[in-house]
This record gives C-alpha cells, sequence and structure tokens, in this order.
C-alpha cells in the first residue's frame, strides 16, 4: 500500500509541476519539462497498474519501473555531467535530488516488490 501511495503522490507532483512549467515557461527548458511530463506519465502509468492489480497489471507496473529506473540513471548522469543542456530540473535530475531522491529510490523499491509479488503465487489445491 506504501508503494501505491508514494507512486501517486509521485504522480500528483510531476503532473502538477510539468504541467505548470509547460504552460507558462515551455520555451525556457523544454527538454527538462518534456522529460518532467514523461516521468509523469510513467508515474500515472504504475500507480494505475499497482492499483488494478492481476498478474497483466504487474507485468506492465515491473517493465515501467525498469524503464522508470534507466530513465533516473541517464536522465540523472546527464544533468550532472552536462548541466548546461538543462536550464531548470527535471523530476529526475541529479537522480531525484529535488525530490530526496526518491525518484531513483522508488523504481528499485517497485522492481524488488513486483518480483517477490510475482514469486508468490498460490500452490495448486
Amino acid at each position: 500500500m506504501l508503494l501505491v501511495w508514494l507512486y501517486g503522490v509521485m504522480s500528483v507532483g510531476a503532473v502538477s509541476r510539468s504541467a505548470l512549467q509547460i504552460a507558462t515557461e515551455f520555451g525556457r527548458a523544454p527538454l527538462a519539462y518534456t522529460l518532467s511530463a514523461l516521468a509523469a506519465v510513467v508515474y500515472v502509468f504504475i500507480t494505475y497498474t499497482l492499483v488494478r492489480g492481476g498478474e497483466t497489471a504487474r507485468r506492465a507496473a515491473l517493465v515501467c519501473c525498469a524503464a522508470e529506473l534507466v530513465g533516473v540513471l541517464v536522465v540523472g548522469t546527464w544533468t550532472v555531467l552536462d548541466p548546461g543542456a538543462f536550464p531548470d530540473a527535471t523530476v529526475w535530475s541529479k537522480y531525484g535530488f529535488g525530490y530526496v531522491f526518491i525518484p531513483v529510490l522508488l523504481p528499485v523499491t517497485g522492481i524488488m516488490w513486483l518480483r517477490k509479488a510475482g514469486v508468490r503465487r498460490p500452490s495448486p489445491a
């Protein structure tokens, strides 16, 4: 339940932030704001699949968590190595520094939980 709650909070935060930034100052940092919007979409989808439940949703969430982790690592590294490419921060900048590193910890936790949940299958009666 905590994982669903955290993804829900990140969804609201990322959607709100990216919508405001895209609506008011997109020309200032289009790459950063587009990446924040992408992060928002990923968070919303993962939240939905976690709430929905079921094996198909679990697999979809697992794939999205892995993609999210790759995104956080790529964007995080990019923002550390070339900070000039990002005039403003994204959700995943510096591995989620602006979000207390939750963006890098959340997919790792999600992957671990989803893999464990996939192992726990009821035995045939």
